[in-house]
């Protein structure tokens, strides 16, 4: 499979669209938008995965973990798991190019109807179904979910199906299947993207390795691409603002190091932006773009809940289950784990509406394995509660633990653990907010002590006692932890309404203008769990889906787009190239001065700019994509982006994009003389175009001035987009030789095969810069 990912430095300045995440609704609106034919840009900030490189081992797993007391702390930190920890809740989530869907359970499940009907949801929603069923239609028609295939095509009868019937019948419950974005056959799919089929391996939750789980990376996102959207990941939006006829959206690249510099935030142009980074990403980027001058509404932060999520243990059940994941262990051959989740005992279409719930099985993944037999041997003896007694019963218990202490999860008690994953309907009085460190909280005291979690103990229970086994809870749903919860399903935080009063989003996910009223932002946009209003009583994945499938379609609708769903043969080859060979990254800091008004003389535009106290500087990330390329052609060419501070020309920094750098260029004219070129575009923070031009003169007597040749950067500003524009001034800037350390710190290899190749890359380009010094001044000695 190629990869999505665009490199950094091909970021334009300015699209139609600018989506932020890409989950369900990031996902699904940069396909659609690109199907209208509108640029679109995709900014995601966690990592691009390709299967067979999530974690598979405890040690690379815990590499991916991301534990963070507020959601915007350091804005370097980025893993898969990302863990938020909140005051009565937290919260778990994905973090990569596919959003959660990459470590959800894949299911694909409607609410029942009266969810949909409730009065939390805006008229236009609960007087038009029919809507919101199209988009569940077409959200089913990407990600293709279906059931588990029981004793077909060599897929085998699983336990810990089998189990849950059991535990069905004793509670006189509805048992079935569910639909589940899974593929369990191999095949190229619908827009190109090839996949084989599942392996039962159960490592759903920390990654599929196969590529059989229909992530949004496997369909939407490909999609998105096919039709000419442009994706960039490890990007870290902070906050959002208004301009005359566009938005800026503020960001810091992730790992390039800029944070090294202390480098101001880029931007970008966007005529329309979509919020698509969850429910804690798009309240915070709301948040802290409210904080500098966004008029939104005071329910923003409101109505967060974590969908009456509810994790739970049938230990040491009489019966085998096989619900531990196989990690590195995985084969090509159908295993006899199964995916995550494959069925459900359906406790909803209750008279009361909140009583209703949906219990679920589900799998150990193989990467922390490791960590459970201890993990529930010690749970049991705290919090568990034992379904069934008797002697012999005492001692069968008492050995599996010992073979399941000493031989491992796959033997014992742990191989006979049910996992339960449970979702009702907590009264969703959560909220986000900023703390006085700019920091998102979620809080929510009490939350694990409302009623209902008394009931989904008492099912979790009867589901276990039908097993022989011991329930353990929720390990933090204790009076110890203050009955603390954990969700893998937060939603809220820019609910839906009629009004601002009520709301901070109409039906369609346009952002309210204001407290008041019905006053909205043009082209502002939220579609992803944070508009869901109430807790919905099951996985979500399918709503929020369809939300934005609707969401989209009005908006094609609302501003005349043609819209087709259909998949032509010309869009279903999977986009992007892999480069050829290994390429290198550095990030780059010169200061000085530019004199306002000097054109011929850099060195008199110095002076001048000192004098007058006009200085000038820039940070620049310069990134060669193949390095055997770059040696090879004459130019040495590479990209360059990043942002330019000119306090005399604007208070905030400006952005450098599509930048070009030559390093070491012969003069023709001169043989022992050779230049590095930088050239970029500039957007200012008005929206005004500038030029920037620079040069280091590689040419001396003096075998000393290497130093001051590759450190002093001779430089010009243009108005416009080009060098034939009005030239504002020229100046000079050097590096420091502390920030030249910093830049040495910067230097890495970009999309390696190996570790070895990255070696190799870098030390490709230290002898090549190094190399052209001696060449050039070993001349005159």
């Amino acid at each position: 499979m190629k990869r999505l990912a665009k490199p950094l430095t091909a970021l334009k300045s300015s699209y139609d669209y600018l989506v932020i995440g890409s989950g369900y609704g990031g996902s699904i609106a940069a396909s659609r938008m690109a199907r209208c034919g509108q640029s679109v840009c995709l900014f995601e900030k966690g990592k691009e995965f390709l299967p067979g490189e999530f974690p598979d081992t405890l040690f690379k797993a815990s590499g991916e973990m991301n534990f963070i007391g507020g959601k915007s702390g350091n804005l370097e930190k980025n893993g898969l798991y990302e863990f938020t920890m909140g005051s009565g809740i937290n919260v778990f989530k994905g973090c990569g190019l596919g959003g959660t869907s990459l470590v959800n359970a894949n299911v694909s499940i409607e609410p029942e109807s009266r969810v949909m009907d409730d009065n939390a949801w805006p008229q236009a929603i609960r007087e038009d179904l029919d809507s919101f069923k199209r988009g569940v239609s077409r959200a089913r028609k990407m990600l293709r979910p279906n059931p588990y295939p029981e004793k077909k095509n060599g897929y085998p009868l699983l336990k810990k199906t089998e189990a849950m019937r059991k535990s069905a019948a004793h509670m006189s419950a509805p048992f079935r299947l569910l639909d589940i974005n899974v593929n369990f056959e191999d095949q190229t799919n619908h827009v190109g993207v090839y996949q084989p089929k599942c392996t039962n391996c159960g490592d759903c939750v920390t990654g599929c390795n196969i590529g059989a789980k229909n992530t949004t990376a496997m369909n939407y996102l490909p999609d998105a691409c096919s039709h000419g959207a442009e994706i960039f990941t490890e990007i870290n939006v902070r906050h959002i603002k208004k301009g005359q006829d566009h938005w800026q959206v503020y960001f810091h690249p992730i790992g390039i190091g800029r944070d090294l510099f202390d480098a101001p935030l880029l931007f970008v142009k966007a005529k329309n932006v979509i919020l698509g980074a969850g429910s804690l990403g798009s309240t915070e980027i709301l948040l802290r773009s409210a904080k500098i001058g966004l008029n939104v509404s005071k329910k923003l932060g409101h109505r967060f809940t974590g969908n009456g999520d509810v994790l739970g243990f049938g230990y040491n059940n009489d019966v085998r289950i096989n619900g531990i994941g196989l990690g590195k262990k995985g084969t090509e051959q159908i295993a006899n784990v199964g995916p995550c989740i494959t069925s459900v005992i359906d406790l909803r279409e209750r008279e009361k509406l909140e009583d209703g719930m949906t219990l679920e099985e589900g799998t150990i993944p193989g990467p922390i394995r490791g960590l459970m037999p201890k993990a529930l041997f010690t749970f049991s003896r705290l919090v568990g509660k034992d379904s069934d007694r008797g002697f012999i019963d005492y001692f069968k218990e008492k050995w599996r633990e010992i073979r399941s202490l000493f031989l491992g999860p796959f033997h014992g008690a742990l191989a006979r653990s049910q996992v339960y994953l449970v979702m009702t309907h907590d009264d969703g009085n959560g909220t986000l907010k900023m703390n006085e460190e700019g920091k998102l909280t979620i809080n929510w005291e009490g939350v694990g002590k409302q009623e209902i979690f008394k009931k989904v103990n008492s099912e979790m229970y009867q589901a276990t006692e039908a097993l022989g086994g011991t329930k353990i809870p929720n390990p933090t749903w204790n009076r110890l932890m203050n009955y603390d919860l954990v969700t893998v399903h937060p939603l809220g935080g820019c609910g839906m309404a009629d009004t601002a009063d009520l709301g901070v989003v109409n039906h369609k996910g346009q952002v309210f203008e204001g407290e008041t009223g019905n006053a909205l932002h043009e082209g502002l946009y939220v579609m992803d769990g944070a508009i869901i209003p109430r807790p919905v009583g099951t996985n979500p994945l399918l709503t929020i889906s369809a939300l934005a499938e609707r969401a989209c379609e009005l908006v094609a609708k609302e501003k005349g787009y043609e819209l087709s769903d259909e998949f032509e043969e010309k869009h279903r080859v999977s986009p992007g190239e892999q480069p050829a060979g290994t390429g290198v990254q550095f990030t780059e800091t010169m200061k000085g001065f530019i004199g306002w008004g000097e054109t011929a003389d850099f060195d008199a535009g110095y002076e001048k700019g000192k004098a007058e106290n006009t200085p000038f500087e820039f940070t620049l990330t310069i990134q060669t994509e193949d390095m055997d390329e770059f040696v090879a052609r004459e130019d040495h060419p590479g990209a360059m982006l990043g942002s330019m501070s000119v306090p005399s020309l604007f208070e905030d920094a400006l952005t450098a994009y599509q930048g070009e750098f030559n390093l070491f260029v012969q003069e023709k004219a001169k043989s022992r003389q050779k230049k590095m070129r930088y050239m970029a575009n500039l957007l200012s923070p008005d929206g005004g175009d500038y030029y920037f031009e620079g040069f280091k003169d590689i040419e001396n007597d003096y075998v000393v001035d290497a130093w001051k040749d590759t450190t002093t950067l001779f430089i010009a500003l243009y108005e416009g987009t080009g060098p034939d524009g009005k030239i504002l001034g020229k100046g000079k800037l050097v590096i420091k030789v502390a920030d030249l350390l910093r830049q040495l710190r910067t230097v890495k290899a970009i999309h390696p095969r190996s570790k070895e190749e990255g070696i190799k890359a870098i030390a490709s380009f230290g002898k090549f810069f190094a190399g052209n010094v001696f060449e050039t001044y070993s001349k005159i000695i």
